[in-house]
């Protein structure tokens, strides 16, 4: 068996309850059919051109040699590092595939000028000289990824090196980016069209960045091939109806997911279950919020009624993991059937919710309000207060009535409802501020709700369709660094500070606008105030 699930306490009755109507609808051998109407006549046009990730496995197989073909000629030139830049979907399964592998993999899915910087003259680890660069968006016009092209580009010019010979991109057939980049004689591989960012990780978007890295990706379609059968038929035994059952039925249901690495050589799956689950199901104010743990987290402790805790681990049918994870979804498998089967359990939980698992309407909102900021390029609102040198901006100016920060922080752990959640959101360089992570557990333990914790702006391709689309019980903390770095964007009259700026301002405007309390904290010495902000949040 590729893929493993063990359940007890109540998600088990849940199961047990929810799973023959599963089974008797046909969804499981509908979704491999291609039925686009199985998510009702609202979504069906979208479906129809979504469900390609049923048939990635077969169709990637062509790409095999070709991708190895070009990691021979490449590492050849003595080119022997790899740099992805892309958002969502397109950086966040080969960031699992390559880590899970052991394979370096320079991930750019950021605007923090300090960050890109890094990735270009090497901090980030390697040589620009031995450097390819993999630009990957399935549209062709994500503004990160278009400006990191650029960038680089002008970095290879600088060095001597014809940015011709050393960026691969991959895109959807037609998009702007595909006729561009085929006019000026890159190298392009084209994903199936018919597949969705989130379900690509199958597809090109997966594939060519890893295997060009050195990632066995034959073995990684072995696996998935391995699980097809299994989530194909409509039996109580198909671990996707299962995983859908577990994690979208109930009454009432726990609609936020606890996910939970113990022990298992899958590396960073959680982040890539978030982006899927999130911006698939949150919309028209419902969904299912994922929230990556750890084993030692706040709410693995308090245990939250609403919140749902999925374990992943190397082998689930080990019977000490039933003795001590009552009430827990436990789970096993390969990498490649654990993204099988949690597409196909995220699509069907789609179908549980009455909503479309394959669009994504507010993730757009944000774009928009970022590109506003940029052509208007307004002055920066004044801080409500300053405290050691943080900069304190509120939705709402009862929030900032303390004076303090730790003060705001009380005021918006107040705003949270019963069934809230907590969305700490880094708009920072995370090489340099890695340790803001750790503000998660504190904010949890504070706030005493769930709290998911996310680097900007990648998370607006994730869960940030949820933040705006699903229940609005959420509150958010923005932190942003003032820094003097800057960079360059060619040709565009903006740059990458001023970028990632508005999209923290957009984002929170957009958030606001739904009524949601926002607070942004923007460090002026960013490794100083830290602390002041790890005390605060205590």
């Amino acid at each position: 068996m590729t893929f493993a699930i063990h359940l007890s306490g109540h998600v088990k009755s849940v199961v047990e309850q929810t799973l023959p109507t599963l089974v008797g609808s046909l969804v499981a051998s509908g979704i491999t059919a291609g039925d686009s109407s199985l998510w009702g006549a609202d979504a069906e046009e979208e479906a129809t051109k979504r469900l390609g990730w049923v048939d990635a496995v077969s169709v990637s197989r062509p790409l095999v040699d070709e991708i190895l073909a070009l990691r021979e000629t490449l590492v050849a030139k003595g080119v022997n590092r790899i740099v992805l830049a892309g958002m969502g979907g397109s950086s966040l399964a080969p960031e699992v595939i390559a880590q899970t592998s052991g394979v370096p993999l320079v991930i750019v899915d950021t605007t923090a000028p300090g960050q890109v910087l890094a990735a270009i003259d090497g901090s980030a680890g390697g040589d620009l000289s031995q450097t390819a660069l993999v630009v990957s968006s399935k549209s062709g016009a994500t503004v990160e990824t278009d400006s990191a092209k650029r960038v680089f580009e002008s970095a290879f010019r600088d060095l001597g090196i014809d940015p011709v010979e050393r960026i691969i991109v991959v895109t959807d057939p037609g998009s702007p980016m595909d006729q561009a980049a085929r006019a000026d004689g890159y190298t392009v591989f084209n994903a199936d069209p018919n597949v969705g960012g989130r379900y690509s990780a199958l597809t090109a978007f997966g594939l060519v960045p890893t295997g060009l890295a050195g990632v066995d990706i034959t073995e990684l379609l072995d696996e998935a091939e391995a699980s097809l059968l299994e989530v194909a038929i409509d039996s109580p035994d198909n671990p996707a109806l299962v995983l859908a059952a577990a994690i979208a039925g109930g009454n009432p249901r726990r609609d936020k997911l606890a996910l939970i690495t113990d022990g298992t050589h899958i590396m960073g799956l959680p982040d890539w279950i978030e982006q899927l689950v999130a911006e698939s199901t949150g919309k028209k104010g419902t969904g299912i919020l994922p929230v990556p743990l750890l084993p030692v987290s706040p709410e693995v402790e308090s245990r939250p009624a609403d919140l749902q805790i999925v374990r992943i681990v190397d082998e689930a049918n080990e019977f000490h993991f039933f003795e001590h994870h009552e009430g827990e979804i436990v789970i096993s498998g390969s990498l490649g059937a654990q993204f099988i089967v949690w597409e196909y359990a995220t699509a069907i939980a789609g179908q549980m919710l009455g909503i479309n698992p394959f669009d994504q309407p507010d993730v757009e909102s944000a774009k928009v309000a970022t590109r506003g900021l940029l052509d208007a390029r307004p002055e920066a609102t004044a801080p409500a207060f300053v405290a050691d040198g943080v900069e304190v901006r509120v939705s709402d100016p009862a929030l900032a009535s303390s004076g303090t920060i730790a003060g705001v922080l009380d005021a918006l752990w107040a705003q949270l409802p019963a069934d809230g959640y907590v969305s700490v959101q880094a708009y920072v360089n995370r090489l340099t501020m890695h340790q803001l992570q750790g503000l998660r557990e504190l904010v949890a333990a504070d706030s005493g709700r769930p709290t998911t914790f996310g680097w900007g702006p990648r998370f607006l391709h994730s869960t940030g369709q949820f933040h705006k689309g699903g229940p609005a019980t959420g509150v958010f903390l923005q932190i942003l660094e003032a820094t003097d770095l800057d960079l360059e964007i060619p040709e565009r009259p903006f740059t990458f500070g001023q970028l990632i700026a508005a999209q923290a301002a957009g984002d929170a405007s957009v958030l606001a606008a739904h009524g949601r309390p926002v607070v942004t904290l923007t460090l002026t010495d960013p490794q100083f105030e830290i602390l002041s902000l790890f005390e605060a949040a205590q």
